[in-house]
């Protein structure tokens, strides 16, 4: 944990971006599929700081930098939450991949899980959040489904 109580995920992701650059050489060409538990939110910060969000977009601007643009999951190939949690911009498609311990999967507010593929690859994937409460299960983090068409 770090000062004012924030841990910085943002680090470590930024850290595996560099590792992956070393196999990603070119913009397009190639077919990389990275999916995992960043435990960063897009397209806002903890309650709405613009500070956070301008920080995690880093994360997803890299990512696109070196050709693996985040594919999702996203609305609609997901449950967005409900209610609206204040700190989501309206206009998002994020859909909740995760719940605290003060929630239940049909309370479930954010997503820190997403996929990114290389540009060539990511038009055969489909790719959903499996968030529904009765496809939840026991894990606090809800499974991503990746479909090759």
């Amino acid at each position: 944990m770090a000062a004012n109580n924030f841990i910085f995920a943002d680090s470590s992701v930024h850290h595996v971006i560099s590792d992956l650059s070393v196999f990603v050489t070119k913009a397009d060409g190639h077919r990389v599929l990275a999916a995992g538990d960043l435990n960063i939110l897009r397209g806002y910060g903890e309650r709405g700081d613009a500070y956070w969000a301008a920080r995690y977009q880093t994360v997803f601007d890299r990512m696109e930098a070196i050709g693996l643009p985040c594919i999702g999951p996203e609305d609609p190939n997901g449950r967005q939450a409900d209610p609206w949690p204040d700190e989501l911009p309206r206009d998002s498609r994020n859909v909740p991949t995760f719940h605290s311990n003060r929630q239940k999967p049909a309370t479930a507010t954010r997503q820190l899980d997403y996929v990114f593929a290389s540009r060539g690859l990511a038009d055969s994937l489909t790719v959903r959040a499996l968030n529904w409460p009765e496809e939840w299960g026991p894990s606090d983090h809800r499974r991503i489904e990746i479909e090759l068409k």
